[in-house]
Formats: C-alpha cells, sequence, structure tokens
C-alpha cells in the first residue's frame, strides 16, 4: 500500500482538531463531487479525500493512523 498523507489531501496540519477536519472534508466533498464536479479527476479527488476524513476524523482514529504510518516509516528505514 502505498502512503498517503491524509493530512496534506484535507489540506490541514496534524495539529488540526475534529472541527478543522470536518470542514476541510466537507469543502472538498462538495468541489469534488462526481455529481457536481465537471473536472476529469474529481472523482478520485473524492475518493481520497472520503478515505482521509475517515483515517482522521475522530482523535482515536487519527492516533491508530499515526501509529501505522510511524511503523510504515520504522519498516522502510535500513537499520
Amino acid at each position: 500500500m502505498d502512503f498517503k498523507d491524509y493530512y496534506k489531501i484535507l489540506g490541514v496540519e496534524p495539529t488540526a482538531d475534529d472541527k478543522a477536519i470536518k470542514t476541510a472534508y466537507r469543502k472538498l466533498a462538495r468541489k469534488y463531487h462526481p455529481d457536481v464536479s465537471k473536472e476529469k479527476d474529481a472523482e478520485a479527488k473524492f475518493k481520497d479525500a472520503s478515505e482521509a476524513y475517515e483515517a482522521l476524523k475522530s482523535a482515536d482514529k487519527r492516533r491508530s493512523e499515526e501509529r501505522r504510518v510511524g511503523k510504515e516509516c520504522m519498516e522502510r528505514v535500513d537499520l
């Protein structure tokens, strides 16, 4: 699985709270919803935003995601 920076996808800082994450997701969801957007890659961007929101929408999920990403990074490092 390729690493995806969910914070970058949503355009928020890693220190963002639940409200900021939800606001960013809703903005992107409205912009890239396939029924609304005429952009060529709107569906892919909408799916990415939805995936990012699912991973970050609560403090518990953010901690879990941060542990997963940290573990993946450590596995890639040659010691």
